[in-house]
């Protein structure tokens, strides 16, 4: 059969839609947006960072929201030498868990740091959050963390 006689057709697959966030996870997005992070208290007051809409101990809802950070520790870390295009900072970087001020979870995000040397578990770190301007209420308006006293 002659590639002329092949019927062809284009064909858009989509699944268009808007999720709605909810209270707690809104709240920790415009936040967010406004410079600070939150988290939700739980069974027996511990504080989980992202904050649920329930308790992952009990089911039950999620109780107040408080502000937290923006320092904590590392708890764990691992670096990332290569960066690929889709990953959030495009120069060396590591991933971090930081048990932020306030909070009894650790929150993964990234840290800038000049190399492997210049991270460690137990090391003081602070959020660095994006321009005003540029901050949309989603977890990329902390831009990343960097050690406490470094700019």
């Amino acid at each position: 059969m002659a590639d002329s006689d092949v019927l062809r057709a284009p064909h858009v697959l989509d699944y268009v839609y808007k999720r709605s966030v909810g209270p707690v996870i809104g709240a920790f997005l415009t936040a967010l947006r406004d410079g600070r992070i939150l988290g939700a208290t739980g069974s027996g007051g511990k504080v989980a960072v992202p904050p649920a809409e329930y308790d992952p101990i009990t089911g039950e809802d999620s109780g107040e929201l408080v502000d937290v950070g923006p320092g904590g520790v590392v708890t764990t870390w691992a670096w990332t030498a290569e960066p690929r295009p889709d990953q959030p900072l495009d120069r060396p970087f590591a991933w971090v868990l930081v048990r932020l001020d306030g909070a009894d979870t650790a929150l993964l995000h990234v840290m800038e740091a000049a190399g492997p040397d210049a991270v460690s578990t137990g090391m003081r770190v602070t959020a660095r959050f994006r321009p005003r301007a540029e901050r949309v209420g989603h977890i990329k308006d902390i831009e990343c963390f960097v050690a406490e006293g470094a700019s």
